[in-house]
Order: structure tokens, then C-alpha cells, then sequence
């Protein structure tokens, strides 16, 4: 069965359940999305690795990752895997020395482990069929302004972020920001550390 590789499109809150969130995947050079309903705590995992915030400790699937690395293993990719009765599964596929290893997980878990160690993300053609949406060109230029709103909010909750963090990582994450050359984001640390003098 051809996999058919997809990409974070999105995150937002979802309507149709309180407390949950929309998680867009979108097929690769295609117009069909795939919409995941995800639990908070996933999509502030998921976010906080695409946005690159640093926690103060590591969260869950941090723990994850340097306990997969501290025995050699490494995720290769991430398989949104099957769709049953409206539930989505997923499959973390590693490897540790030449031999493969597939963990059966959640894909909100699988996709916010896959963010952290840079490995695709896949599904196959029969859960496209099934779930995926296609997109029309209206439905495309909402999709863009919602990406937009999701970066505003994301820019919020990195200044909130940032004032959980002691003067001294503050001037760690400018040094950071400057060397990466990440003007945008050393301008929001200076303007913290501003706000504190």
C-alpha cells in the first residue's frame, strides 16, 4: 500500500467539542486535508515544537524522545495507520540499528513525538478516501486566514510563555534567538526583559 505523505496544515479550537482542538493535516502537492480532533494537552504539545518554545521542564514527549535516544532508537516516521468507527490510529515507526520497531500510539502522541525527532508524517489512500476533505478555492482563502489567526494566537502564548522564565534564560533565549538569527523572536525576549527593568 503507497503511503501518501502529509503535513501540519493547522491547530485550532475545535467547535464541535469543548476542550478539544482540530489538528489539519494536508496531503503533500494535493488539496485534500485531513481534520484530527486532539485533546488540549496534545495540541499544546504539538504547538510548543512547531512554535520551538522551550518549557521549563521537559514535557511528556521530550521524556519520550531522550528516553528513545538513551537506547538508541530514532522515529523514523509517523503512520496515521487505520480509521475505525470515526477513531484514528496511529503507528510510530523506530529504529534501533538497522532493526525496525512499530509502537502503536494515538496520532496526536505520534505526531507530537514525530515533531520533536523531524520524522514525516504519512497516511495511506483508503483513510484519505474516507476522511479527507477537498478543499475549494473559497475554502482555501478561509484556510489561509486561519493559519494567520493560529500564528497570532501562538505569538500570544509565547509572550505568556515568556513571563514564566527567570531573567537569566531570558538572556540565554535572546543570545539563542540572535545566534539563529530569529530577529522576530529576540524582539519579543528584549521587550520582556524591558518590561522588567
Amino acid at each position: 500500500m503507497d503511503k501518501i505523505k502529509l503535513e501540519i496544515l493547522g491547530l485550532s479550537s475545535s467547535q464541535s467539542q469543548t476542550g478539544s482542538f482540530a489538528l489539519v493535516l494536508g496531503e503533500e502537492n494535493g488539496t485534500r486535508r485531513l481534520p484530527i480532533i486532539i485533546g488540549m494537552f496534545e495540541a499544546q504539545a504539538i504547538a510548543i515544537e512547531i512554535e520551538k518554545i522551550i518549557p521549563n521542564r521537559p514535557m511528556t514527549h521530550d521524556l519520550f524522545k531522550s528516553f528513545a535516544q538513551s537506547f538508541k532508537y530514532n522515529v523514523k516516521e509517523i503512520v496515521i495507520s487505520d480509521l475505525k468507527e470515526g477513531v484514528f490510529f496511529a503507528k510510530i515507526i523506530c529504529d534501533n540499528n538497522g532493526t525496525a520497531t512499530e509502537i502503536d500510539a494515538r496520532p496526536s502522541d505520534a505526531i507530537a513525538i514525530g515533531l520533536r525527532f523531524n520524522a514525516p508524517i504519512f497516511t495511506y489512500e483508503s483513510i484519505l478516501s474516507e476522511a479527507g476533505i477537498v478543499l475549494t478555492d473559497e475554502a482555501e482563502e478561509e484556510a489561509k486566514e486561519f493559519k494567520t489567526e493560529i500564528v497570532a494566537s501562538s505569538t500570544e502564548s509565547q509572550n505568556t510563555a515568556l513571563k514564566d522564565y527567570s531573567m537569566d534564560k531570558l538572556n540565554e533565549l535572546l543570545k539563542e534567538a540572535i545566534d539563529n538569527e530569529d530577529y522576530e523572536r529576540a524582539a519579543q525576549i528584549r521587550d520582556e526583559l524591558n518590561k522588567r527593568n
